[in-house]
């Protein structure tokens, strides 16, 4: 009994925390939200040719990794781990600001999620992108 009760209540909870992010303004727009989507836009011209040759992929926790560094140049490599970083603090800055733009900090990870699965879905035929199994190719 004490075990279906439980299941019970972490169902309910699941339900309730994807109700809550339903009710989520993810398109809500704030000088810092702005600021951080102009400098992704300006870098993902940079991004675009290493998403293209399989070199960088969107992760399963909404950011992006270098998936194969032997597809880029050494001499190039550096400046592309640099643009990996660039947009990975971006895109956790952007989740928590969306986030406190919702008055609700509690609500990053689902934020955050949903993004992640966002990214893949707008993903060009080719990238890579890692779900529970690892690493596939759209």
């Amino acid at each position: 009994m004490k075990k279906i009760l439980f299941g019970l209540l972490v169902l309910a909870g699941f339900f309730m925390s994807q109700i809550t992010l339903a009710a989520a303004d993810l398109e809500v727009n704030t000088p810092a939200i702005s600021a951080l989507k102009a400098s992704m836009q300006t870098r993902h011209g940079q991004l675009a040719a290493h998403y293209n040759s399989g070199a960088v992929g969107l992760t399963k926790d909404g950011l992006i990794a270098v998936k194969d560094a032997n597809l880029v140049a050494l001499k190039d490599r550096q400046s592309l781990n640099g643009l990996v970083s660039a947009e990975n603090g971006d895109r956790n800055a952007l989740y928590k600001e969306i986030a406190n733009a919702n008055g609700h900090a509690e609500w990053e990870a689902e934020i955050r999620s949903t993004f992640a699965q966002r990214w893949v879905q707008k993903a060009q035929s080719g990238w890579w992108y890692q779900d529970a199994s690892g690493w596939t190719k759209r």
